[in-house]
């Protein structure tokens, strides 16, 4: 298996215990929570992103990009597409 493959192995088990670095980690739980708890996401989880380097216009795309999937999947879900 290449190191991708177990990667992504490690992702679709739990993202928390994915062997990545602390900007990725702070991504990953960032989307999570968007994804899970919207309602949730706070202005300290924005502080995260920024201390491990992400702009305010990186922290827009990663909000754009989770948000969008998001509602893809919902749109799919909400019509059957694949059932």
């Amino acid at each position: 298996m290449s190191l991708d493959e177990e990667l992504a192995v490690q992702l679709a088990r739990d993202h928390t215990q994915a062997d990545v670095s602390d900007a990725d980690r702070a991504m990953l739980d960032y989307a999570a929570k968007l994804t899970l708890h919207p309602a949730r996401v706070a202005p300290g989880d924005l502080d995260r992103l920024r201390a491990v380097g992400f702009s305010d216009q990186a922290i827009l795309q990663i909000n754009l990009i989770a948000s969008w999937f998001n509602y893809i999947n919902r749109v799919a879900d909400g019509l059957g597409v694949g059932k």
